[in-house]
């Protein structure tokens, strides 16, 4: 609302979601964890809706972080295309690693890793909006090059955002209610 601009063009948002979907097509190759399924479980909607209301609003406190840091940090209110870079780049790397830490309930990386298709589609469409920015798809979608200093802030954001996750789905776990 208090923006100027859009915080992201149409075209960018397509293209976000069509590079997120194509990461997600090899999820039907990973596996659930083998204690997962030593006995039958039970569907229990509380317990969904429970995750959603504790793990959904995390997102949301990163999503903030990062218009703080553009207009803030980096000073974009008078530069939308700055902006929308970073949104689309961070927005597209914070979605496309949280499916490894939702996908398990153990620590994931170490007690429990994805298929390697899973991991090397997360990889690669990784690399590939990390690359966009600079590539000659660049001004056709209106992105511009980040400052090399967005990068070690970006690592930060996303080392932070992949443990919150992880520490408030491992309570929700302890709690059972996962």
């Amino acid at each position: 609302i208090f923006l100027p601009f859009l915080p992201m063009l149409p075209i960018q948002v397509l293209t976000n979601n069509l590079l997120y979907d194509f990461s997600q097509t090899t999820i039907p190759t990973d596996n659930v964890d083998a204690e997962y399924l030593l006995e039958p479980r039970r569907w229990e909607i509380n317990n969904l809706l429970r995750f959603m209301l504790f793990i959904g609003p995390i997102s949301s406190i990163f999503d903030y972080a990062t218009y703080g840091k553009m207009l803030f940090v980096f000073n974009t209110w008078n530069n939308p295309s700055l902006f929308q870079t970073d949104w689309f780049v961070e927005s597209l790397l914070t979605q496309t690693l949280i499916i490894h830490i939702i996908r398990t309930n153990m620590i994931p990386f170490i007690q429990s890793r994805s298929s390697w298709q899973l991991s090397m589609t997360t990889i690669l469409i990784m690399c590939v909006g990390a690359i966009l920015p600079y590539s000659p798809l660049a001004p056709i979608l209106h992105f511009v090059p980040l400052p090399w200093q967005f990068w070690p802030i970006l690592a930060v954001t996303l080392l932070c955002y992949i443990s919150l996750t992880q520490l408030i789905k491992s309570w929700l776990v302890r709690k059972s209610w996962v």
